[in-house]
């Protein structure tokens, strides 16, 4: 159905309608725009949300990372990150495929618009003008028509009186002819602006018109099929995403799939096995006269603290313990005295809570405080470690070494070849130029080798001690008493956030009453640190070392294994046991690490 045959009479209808049509498009066009934007920032949100939860380096995130759960999580952060970028997808294809092209067509429609309603509007001023024409002639042709019959009956009259003389008659004559003569030139004029209007009429309302509709029509048609492929297009945007989406999807599903609980536990196990046997049995000894009994060494380093806050009386003053090392009144680790505000801030910047060492009775396992002494910095030998975690730090370190060699070595091949083809090809380059390069990569293999010399020597060593399947067990007295002085800083943490000033077990509290306690205790907080007049203590038995201890920290002392010690204060249950070598050297070693024979008057007292 056209317009122009239909709507020829219609031109302010359409001009309005087009206008309107105009100003969907551009309402299609904003909307596609605000898609665009929603999506950018919907990206950037969940890029933002993925790099939040990325692991941190060198943290306990990372670390975690072992773990397949963890491992699980990092994936599917990471086709997190990816299905993020498809959303940006989806906004760039938007604005180029859509937008863009709108804005550029709504300019073209405008003008075409334009254009063909400024046609319409001449046309319709150019019959307006023939009407006017067409109107002004037929009045002055009856105009004249009236004046050449007025003519006409004067000089009839002027005939007929007998009084008038024969000239005005024959002037009256002439003036009537003269009239019809202008009324005949009128009715000529009139009848060709008539002939001439119809003629333009009819090309305005059956040509012309209908040939400027025709083409507003077609503009028309045009834009609504434009807005259809736009949406078209709309919809095909995110179709195409879909397929990198579902494979987003997938990935996170084959993570889910990957994790394994046994693998994990298994983790666990490789990550915190000591390779300590557990204690064995305890020998009945009977009692005679004149015989002396063995001091039973306590079992663990966590038995005896619960019994030691139920000993204490209720109502009066106690002291926290602050320090494994801390037995009562007695001297542990000298530490020096240092301003109270020092450590109240480093008090308040331990945001991380530990968890309290009676808490491993109950299985829970250590936090990232206690990681971070396992397998943290240390003397290069790990000695600080557990025999178990000793060894798998030096075998990490022998094969990171190894392939560190290889790499050197691969270097240093590549040079080779290339003072090869130098001295085949002189033009090429000097071969002495490559001389030094080689020296120094054959110095560095030469380094690296030493060092996986000395840390297989401490891999053979620490091998040669890992109790096998078959020995007996020994007695041992904690399962992370091998920890040095670390383990020191494990118990004071966990001494702050889950004893109580009496020493009883307590949920963890916030800052503002840990900073309350720490506040109220000032006194005893520095008389625990007091190194005055300290008296010296009287010998109270011996004790033999089995194993070696480097005692890096102040407060401990180093022993060889076989060494004879004496023994001056035993262990209180907190895994320390204090020794002297002579009367200017003693200090405390790990329980585990010696042998104790105390004297008869120690066990009766």
């Amino acid at each position: 159905m056209s317009w122009g045959s239909e709507l020829w009479d219609q031109f302010d209808n359409l001009e309005k309608h087009t206008q309107s049509g105009i100003e969907f498009v551009e309402r299609y066009t904003k909307f596609v725009k605000e898609r665009s934007e929603i999506e950018i920032n919907y990206a950037k949100q969940i890029r933002n949300l993925s790099k939040k939860y990325q692991p941190k380096k060198n943290s306990k995130e990372e670390e975690e990372n072992k773990y397949t759960s963890c491992r699980a999580f990092l994936s599917t952060l990471n086709e997190l990150n990816d299905y993020a970028g498809q959303h940006e997808v989806i906004a760039e294809n938007l604005t180029s495929q859509i937008i863009t092209e709108l804005l550029r067509y709504l300019t073209e429609l405008k003008a075409e618009r334009k254009s063909h309603f400024h046609d319409g509007r001449k046309a319709q001023q150019h019959i307006e003008c023939s009407w006017k024409q067409l109107e002004s002639s037929k009045r002055r042709f009856e105009r004249d028509c009236k004046e050449a019959d007025r003519a006409q009956q004067y000089f009839e009259r002027m005939d007929a009186d007998i009084n008038v003389t024969k000239a005005d008659v024959e002037k009256a004559r002439q003036q009537a002819q003269m009239r019809h003569q202008m009324a005949a030139d009128s009715k000529s004029e009139y009848s060709n602006f008539l002939t001439k209007f119809n003629q333009e009429q009819n090309e305005h309302y059956y040509t012309l018109i209908p040939n400027i509709f025709q083409k507003l029509q077609e503009m028309e048609e045009r834009r609504i099929e434009r807005v259809g492929v736009s949406m078209k297009t709309y919809a095909e945007v995110d179709r195409e995403v879909l397929p990198i989406v579902g494979k987003c999807l997938d990935g996170m599903t084959k993570a889910a799939e990957s994790i394994e609980p046994k693998t994990d536990s298994k983790q666990v196990v490789e990550s915190y096995k000591s390779g300590f046997e557990p204690p064995g049995d305890v020998e009945f000894e009977d009692y005679g006269p004149g015989q002396s009994m063995k001091r039973t060494v306590s079992e663990t380093s966590l038995s005896n603290s619960r019994g030691e806050a139920k000993e204490r009386p209720s109502g009066g003053k106690s002291k926290g313990k602050l320090w494994p090392f801390i037995k009562n009144k007695n001297k542990s680790p000298k530490q020096n005295k240092e301003p109270l505000s020092n450590r109240f801030n480093e008090f308040m910047a331990s945001k991380p809570k530990m968890t309290c060492l009676r808490s491993l009775r109950r299985g829970i396992t250590l936090n990232s405080h206690v990681r971070n002494l396992i397998e943290g910095s240390g003397p290069e030998d790990f000695s600080h470690l557990p025999p178990e975690q000793r060894r798998k730090k030096l075998q990490a370190k022998i094969d990171d070494l190894n392939k560190d060699i290889q790499k050197e070595m691969d270097q240093k091949d590549a040079l080779t070849k290339m003072k090869g083809v130098y001295e085949k090809n002189p033009q090429m380059g000097d071969p002495a130029s490559v001389d030094p390069r080689i020296v120094e990569m054959a110095m560095n293999i030469e380094k690296l080798q030493s060092e996986v010399q000395k840390f297989e020597g401490w891999l053979a060593e620490v091998e040669g001690r890992l109790p096998s399947k078959s020995d007996p067990p020994r007695r041992q007295s904690g399962l992370y008493e091998t920890q040095n002085s670390n383990s020191s800083t494990v118990a004071n943490n966990c001494a702050q956030d889950r004893e109580s000033p009496d020493g009883s077990y307590t949920e963890e509290q916030s800052s503002e009453t840990q900073v309350k306690v720490a506040v109220a205790n000032t006194p005893e907080f520095d008389d625990e640190f007091d190194d005055g007049d300290e008296e010296t203590l009287p010998t109270i038995g011996t004790c033999k070392a089995i194993y070696q201890f480097e005692g890096h920290n102040e407060g401990t002392i180093s022993v060889t294994e076989g060494e004879l010690l004496y023994v001056i204060e035993e262990d209180k249950g907190d895994g320390w046991t204090r020794v002297r070598r002579n009367e200017e050297e003693e200090g405390y070693v790990p329980t585990s690490y010696v042998e104790v024979f105390l004297e008869t008057n120690a066990k009766d007292s």
